[in-house]
């Protein structure tokens, strides 16, 4: 994929490479983030069927980045543990482990997920 900007080259390079390295199952799935400059974005992923098992984001919520990025983790890990998942695999999508995404997972941690 060629694209103008060197960072979105690098982060998909990244992504590509984390994707190989794990997968998530019915049991066990992966929970994907996406950031963009707006909103943050998060779903619970079955990659052995291909399906979406829960989904979360931000993008309705008022507030700071910040609160957003907590909020899409609580709700993404409440959608989960009501369907009586607890262990998930987090594809951080080739985003740095730091600021909103941190903040995400901690969130998500703290709401009952095991990563």
């Amino acid at each position: 994929m060629k694209s103008k900007n060197i960072k979105t080259e690098k982060r998909l390079r990244l992504k590509k490479k984390i994707r190989m390295r794990i997968s998530g199952s019915e049991t066990c799935p992966r929970i994907a983030i996406f950031r963009s400059n707006r909103y943050i974005y998060a779903q619970a992923i079955d990659d052995n069927r291909s399906v979406t098992i829960a989904a979360a984001s931000d993008a309705t919520e008022k507030g700071t980045k910040v609160a957003g990025a907590e909020f899409v983790g609580k709700k993404i890990a409440k959608l989960l543990t009501d369907k009586g998942i607890t262990k998930v695999v987090f594809d951080r999508g080739g985003f740095k482990y730091a600021g909103r995404v941190k903040i995400l997972a901690d969130a998500a941690r703290g709401a009952g997920l095991n990563f």
